[in-house]
């Protein structure tokens, strides 16, 4: 049995129980009930996902996976490819976006090359490339079925050894030119949305770069007919390896019974595909906002999964998801030290 088949095996419904039991008590507690609003839902999705009415957060880790996209040669992006390696270079030397939101909220970084096409200088880098870079998949597919495989279980092996040191929250982030272009012919093909309505301008093509992008998308999509299906089919012939390994770590988190957040559109894209692979793992993802790029809106309703933030943000990296392990923790706070109608005498 492969790691993907054998973890998706693993992944078990959550704890109806336990979440009844959160439930009871979050109703008891000093307020109106229901009146804490998500973080209500958040405190009885943990209960889900662990088994325990109460939590907490102990270590906490974004898994941030990079790779080069070989469409990025038709000028579907703003920048050159070369920018991915810098970009990762930043992460390391703990200068980039996740860097700084991620130390915000105290938790590490474990930064993965899948396949960029320059190796940054920095150390700290987790190097499980694939190969330089996906295939221009205007011309080719965007790799082979296997190497899909391979990255997925990529996402899963690194998580689950973070898993295994201790990590029980997980945040997914990821870095590479061209990574939107990838995800909106993703979405396009799983959910049948116009290319137009889930394709938006990276990171801010003009009018005239945005309508080449759509038609590139369009193009690839009618060249190769992904079967929507198949999500390893979809991520083969027009995703990314940086998509793929998310999409393992949403499937390992699920499979320890971990919590793992969505970032943005792209890693919602990655979800998505995990959700696609195996429904039971959409209990254990936590969304955290909605990105700027028109495509996360599919994304939600696809996964029927509602954004808790709207800050107009579209870098990547796992920076909305950094701003969400601090919500989590707070309905944590709340289920662990709010007081109840018991305390004041009316139980």
């Amino acid at each position: 049995m492969t790691l993907l088949n054998e973890t998706i095996k693993n992944v078990a419904p959550l704890n109806e129980a336990a979440m009844h039991e959160a439930q009871k008590h979050l109703d008891f507690l000093l307020k109106p009930q229901g009146s804490l609003g998500k973080l209500e839902d958040i405190a009885r999705q943990m209960a889900g996902i662990t088994g325990k009415v109460k939590n907490r957060i102990g270590k906490k880790v974004f898994m941030v996976m990079c790779s080069d996209n070989g469409i990025e040669a038709e000028k579907i992006a703003s920048f050159p490819q070369s920018v991915s390696m810098l970009v990762t270079d930043c992460m390391l030397k703990g200068l980039s976006g996740v860097s700084v939101l991620g130390r915000h909220a105290g938790a590490d970084l474990r930064v993965i090359d899948l396949g960029l096409a320059e190796s940054p200088t920095t150390p700290g880098i987790i190097d499980r490339k694939i190969r330089k870079s996906t295939g221009n998949f205007l011309k080719t597919q965007a790799m082979t079925r296997q190497e899909a495989i391979q990255a997925i279980e990529v996402g899963i092996s690194e998580t689950l050894k973070a898993i295994d040191e201790g990590y029980d929250l997980i945040g997914t982030g990821e870095v590479g030119i061209g990574n939107t272009t990838t995800s909106s012919a993703i979405i396009h093909v799983l959910t049948g949305k116009p290319v137009d309505s889930v394709t938006g301008r990276g990171a801010g093509l003009t009018d005239e770069g945005l309508a080449h992008k759509k038609n590139v998308i369009a193009r690839a999509v009618a060249l190769h007919k992904p079967d929507a299906s198949d999500p390893v089919d979809v991520l083969a012939k027009v995703g990314g390896f940086d998509i793929a390994g998310m999409t393992g770590t949403f499937l390992a988190a699920a499979s320890r019974r971990k919590p793992v957040v969505i970032d943005g559109f792209i890693s919602g894209v990655a979800a998505l595909l995990a959700y696609r692979l195996c429904p039971l793992s959409r209990g254990y993802m936590i969304p955290s906002h909605s990105s700027h790029e028109p495509g996360s809106v599919a994304v939600a309703e696809a996964l029927d999964l509602r954004p808790m933030l709207y800050m107009n943000m579209r870098l990547g990296e796992g920076t909305g998801a950094a701003l969400a392990f601090n919500i989590i923790e707070a309905s944590m706070a709340i289920m662990n030290e709010q007081g109840t109608f018991g305390d004041i005498g009316m139980a």
